[in-house]
């Protein structure tokens, strides 16, 4: 999935120069002289080897043999982030107990699933995980589209039932209409006229939802899905996890469920309909919130669009 030795996720940055601005750590073999340490002392982890670090913006991933097998270490240097990041450690423990197909962090020798490390003097925010061996969701398999739909209803479910104040974020009390008529006022950047317009009319008439907000994974695509003929076996990537409507995270995984890391595409109207049908059949809508879906996908699809040369025609998609 990824080259071996030190590399960007998706930036055009050179690799050794990032890891040593962003970490402190001079090339890939002292990074992984100073992971194993860590992982020694905060985890007692023997690491027996390293096979790839891969940096992406503030954050960085190691892939790594041990005497307790594979696992993925992940740390980040975004400061404000690191409550959230501990609170997400502990849901995803929680979900994991309750069946849901994540990766549960492994806790460090003083029981924390997120501690923080340092790097010079650099505080790091460290969790570390079993490695899943699957591949990533191809929307071209509709079983796989449908199983992973169901997935998505059966996450919302438990998500529903999981609550820390430190996961909500004080912006997403605005409701629904209110955020996209703003958003209609003050950042539309007239790329999609038509669009909007047809968007502007929607929700004008849209009453309000009849739904509670809750978390939501707020990044379910097939990037971070992974899948094993066409079940899932984990769901990766909490990091935006979001205190919203269930019916975003839908509009979301609509327009943008097919991307993979660089390679981004829109989202096929049948492969949008396997999905929802794999979503109902565990958790059916309301004609409202259905409703409410198609103004939130026009609405993200529109966000979509770049500012620039657009080859993959999101703006066609709409």
């Amino acid at each position: 999935m990824f080259p071996m030795g030190l590399s960007m996720l998706w930036e055009s940055a050179e690799p050794r120069e990032a890891l040593r601005e962003r970490f402190g750590l001079e090339s890939f073999g002292d990074a992984v002289t100073w992971l194993t340490k860590v992982l020694a002392e905060r985890w007692a982890l023997e690491v027996e080897a390293c096979e790839r670090i891969l940096i992406s913006d503030q954050n960085a991933i190691a892939w790594v043999g041990t005497d307790q097998g594979a696992l993925v270490v992940k740390w980040s240097r975004a400061q404000e982030k690191f409550a959230k990041f501990t609170a997400i450690a502990e849901l995803l423990r929680a979900l994991h107990e309750h069946g849901v197909p994540v990766a549960a962090p492994i806790p460090a020798v003083d029981g924390q699933c997120r501690v923080i490390v340092h790097s010079g003097a650099l505080p790091l925010s460290m969790t570390v995980q079993p490695q899943v061996i699957g591949e990533l969701l191809e929307t071209s398999d509709g079983s796989a589209v449908h199983r992973a739909g169901a997935c998505l209803a059966d996450l919302h479910g438990a998500l529903a039932k999981y609550e820390d104040s430190s996961l909500r974020g004080s912006d997403q009390d605005v409701d629904l209409r209110t955020r996209i008529e703003s958003w209609l006022e003050h950042e539309d950047r007239g790329l999609a006229p038509a669009g909007s317009a047809r968007l502007r009319e929607q929700v004008a008439s849209l009453p309000p939802i009849d739904a509670e907000r809750q978390l939501i994974h707020n990044d379910y695509r097939a990037s971070n899905i992974l899948m094993a003929e066409s079940e899932v076996v984990a769901v990766i990537d909490f990091d935006e996890v979001a205190w919203d409507y269930c019916v975003r995270d839908l509009a979301n995984s609509f327009v943008v469920l097919g991307t993979h890391f660089t390679k981004w595409q829109p989202t096929p109207v049948s492969v949008r309909e396997i999905f929802l049908q794999g979503y109902e059949s565990v958790r059916p809508l309301s004609e409202l919130e259905l409703r409410w879906l198609e103004s939130l996908t026009l609405w993200r699809a529109i966000t979509a669009i770049p500012g620039g040369d657009d080859p993959a025609g999101w703006a066609d998609a709409l």
